[in-house]
């Protein structure tokens, strides 16, 4: 095998729009892509990721039945920081708590879907 990265994770939300305002506008993601596609609903291939990741997610609404994701993790330089300025913009964060791999604190998106910011290795 020569699997080399994460390319893409598909992130179900049930309004596009909504979810990549909350990913640009909160998170401070970049646009990657956002193009439409042939599946109704004026569904449209998004793909939002952090400036410089590898790695992107899909905001997907064509499929209805996906399960949410849960606890991906999301690598900063300070939990603290992130943790304040999220809950400036209005996110319910959980404290940050020191575990023997970094400290971490757990958020969701308007979606349900759940997220782990951590400042321990990667």
């Amino acid at each position: 095998m020569e699997i080399s990265h994460l390319q893409k994770l598909t992130i179900p939300v049930a309004d596009q729009d909504k979810a990549k305002a909350f990913y640009v506008d909160t998170l401070g993601f970049e646009v990657r892509n956002d193009t439409p596609l042939p599946m109704g609903n004026n569904a449209r291939w998004i793909e939002v990721a952090p400036a410089g990741g590898q790695a992107s997610f899909v905001l997907c609404n064509w499929m209805p039945d996906a399960p949410h994701v849960v606890n991906v993790m999301l690598q900063t330089k300070n939990t603290d920081a992130d943790v304040e300025s999220l809950r400036q913009a209005g996110l319910t964060v959980d404290d940050p708590m020191q575990t023997p791999w970094g400290k971490q604190a757990t958020f969701s998106d308007p979606d349900g879907n759940t997220f782990v910011l951590t400042d321990g290795a990667s």
